[in-house]
């Protein structure tokens, strides 16, 4: 049950909070500039109004999530720093006396109560709004690019998973101790998951052991990650339990098993916009999105910046119908209008290879030079694809003729086909705008190295979609607050 209305915190220590915490304190900053009723009014329908124990106000839950994607921190620890942080306790409406919740609750919670939310973009155009408010936006651009999250249960074996976190855990206590490296139980040598369980179980028990250890956060946190997976039912550790992750492709040579999250950013390094797929998807296809979420959330758009990815034909015409400019380089690839299948085979501009409707990248590439020698005849580029998982692919019929010795797809290059985008590009307006698209790099450096981005916090698209909302959140909140106080 939730209560019709908030509550007022009555306490006679509210005034510690005055003495202890600074005003250029980040968490008392955002406390001041956003107005969270807003979460109360969206969950309100999510809870009961007149039956059962009253439950922990949503705001407060919804903060707490929110410090876990500022200080990149699991459900435990942030529980447990808001028993002893001051800043934590008034950010989250408590008094200083106030118990905390159990950790199990933010589990519930983003389970039960955010289900059926549009978080993503809910929290995005408040962001936007605020900036909006505040004077911050004044371009007229945004910038665009993917970035990529591995998945928590990547393509490893329960057991593989397993050794990095003790792996992790012992590494922590080294650093202040190396004289426990004698006390701990033998490594497992064998490829057995249950042997490998009661060799974490023992490390635990002789982490947990040594007080003084256990003392220090930085082994406590990696404790508790340990902990947590031994505890866990294992068949959460199969990729196979995330079903949404698939394989994406950062390089010819490399790929990774996850999710992308394309984002749409002023350069006021404002993200305005965010969709979130599964890692096989293309740039370029999510570039209508963004342009339609960045409107909605109230950006004027004459500029889109990006990579050659989003330079393809569709993209081109959309921009001449939309009233934009499209600051994108022509890929001779990629811009054609004369593609043969263009649903169910898509260009990969970090790979540099095209893929199928499966998600299989070609294998390798070769410039047919003998049509270049034909008189009106455009050059070719022709790719080949692994003949042995054509053979066994489940989009086979129709794509791979039996007993085929090879899978090609040709494409013709048509290096005039966009002339006016080509003159564009050379001009010094162009070159001028491109140079704010490092931008974005940083930006989605600062998602995966300060807030923990690089990996997903959980299985599915769902979850995916919900750690992105905070995550996003919480970095355009911090960008306002920079950008007010440099004014």
């Amino acid at each position: 049950m939730i209560e019709q209305q908030q509550k007022l915190v009555l306490s006679p220590y509210m005034e510690i909070y005055e003495l202890v915490i600074p005003k250029d304190n980040l968490l008392r900053q955002i406390k001041e500039l956003v107005d969270f009723s807003f979460i109360y009014d969206e969950l309100l329908a999510n809870y009961c109004l007149d039956n059962g124990r009253n439950a922990v106000p949503p705001i407060r839950m919804f903060k707490y999530l929110l410090l876990k994607s500022i200080y990149d921190l699991s459900d435990v620890d942030v529980v447990e720093r808001s028993k002893y942080d001051m800043s934590f306790k008034y950010f989250l409406d408590m008094a200083p006396e106030d118990e905390v919740i159990n950790p199990s609750s933010l589990t519930k919670f983003r389970k039960l109560r955010l289900k059926d939310m549009n978080l993503l973009d809910m929290l995005i155009a408040k962001t936007v709004q605020l900036a909006l408010e505040k004077g911050i936006i004044k371009s007229k651009s945004i910038i665009v690019d993917a970035t990529h999250t591995k998945s928590r249960y990547n393509q490893k074996t329960p057991r593989q998973v397993l050794q990095k976190q003790s792996k992790k855990l012992r590494r922590s206590i080294y650093e202040i101790d190396e004289t426990m490296k004698e006390k701990f139980p033998d490594k497992n040598t064998e490829d057995s998951l249950e042997k490998e369980l009661k060799y974490c179980k023992q490390l635990i028990d002789v982490v947990k052991g040594n007080e003084e250890i256990c003392s220090y956060p930085k082994v406590q946190e990696k404790l508790n990650l340990l902990e947590e997976s031994v505890t866990d039912d294992m068949e959460h550790l199969e990729t196979s339990k995330d079903e949404d992750a698939k394989t994406g492709h950062k390089t010819a040579d490399t790929s990774f098993f996850g999710y992308k999250t394309h984002i749409a950013m002023t350069e006021e390094r404002i993200i305005t916009a965010a969709t979130i797929t599964s890692g096989e998807k293309t740039d370029g296809k999510e570039l209508p999105k963004l342009i339609q979420k960045s409107k909605a959330a109230g950006i004027q758009i004459e500029s889109v910046i990006g990579d050659m990815a989003y330079s393809e034909k569709k993209n081109i015409e959309a921009a001449k119908e939309g009233g934009y400019e499209l600051i994108a380089k022509l890929n001779p690839v990629i811009t054609q209008g004369n593609r043969r299948k263009e649903d169910e085979f898509e260009f990969n501009k970090d790979a540099g290879m095209y893929q199928c409707k499966a998600g299989h990248l070609a294998i390798h590439k070769y410039f047919d030079k003998r049509k270049k020698d034909k008189k009106n005849k455009n050059p070719r580029m022709v790719y080949f694809f692994d003949i042995e998982k054509c053979k066994c692919c489940p989009y086979r019929d129709g794509c791979y003729k039996e007993g085929a010795k090879k899978k090609t797809y040709t494409e013709t290059i048509i290096c005039d086909s966009h002339s006016e985008q080509v003159k564009f590009q050379e001009t010094e307006h162009f070159k001028e705008k491109m140079r704010e698209r490092y931008k974005i790099e940083a930006k989605n450096s600062e998602l995966k190295h300060r807030h923990g981005y690089d990996v997903a916090s959980s299985s599915g698209l769902i979850c995916m979609e919900m750690q992105g909302a905070m995550t996003i959140f919480a970095v355009n909140l911090k960008r306002i607050i920079k950008l007010m106080n440099e004014k």
